[in-house]
């Protein structure tokens, strides 16, 4: 099973972009899916997680209101539409399938993680 994450680059602050993730080997019916983002020297954190089939999001705090997480089910794919971007969301993200069907905002239960896309944001 591979996740495959994509989307990240080089954007000014204020910018927008959209990550998508999407799953080889098996499909994400029956997963909640989520994002997590590690930044240099940071540890690794939640941003956010979708439920199945898709009716229940979950968001960190700093990014609710500027992010959205969303799923294709039929494409099997997960994206996580990000706007209004701060330098301080300039990380490392990985896409996650949770062993679950209900948001979640830890790692405690991820059953699978994507390679990673790299956002940067300069001031």
């Amino acid at each position: 099973v591979q996740l495959q994450a994509c989307g990240g680059g080089l954007v000014q602050a204020g910018d927008s972009l959209r990550l998508s993730c999407a799953a080889s080997g098996r499909t994400f019916s029956g997963d909640a899916v989520g994002w997590f983002r590690q930044a240099p020297g940071k540890e690794r954190e939640f941003v956010a997680a979708i439920s199945w089939p898709g009716r229940n999001t979950y968001y960190r705090g700093s990014v609710k209101g500027r992010f959205a997480i969303s799923r294709e089910n039929v494409k099997n794919m997960v994206y996580l539409q990000m706007n209004g971007l701060k330098p301080e969301d300039a990380a490392v993200y990985y896409c996650a399938a949770s062993r679950g069907s209900s948001v979640f905002y830890s790692d405690d239960n991820i059953r699978y993680w994507g390679q990673g896309t790299l956002v940067t944001v300069s001031s």
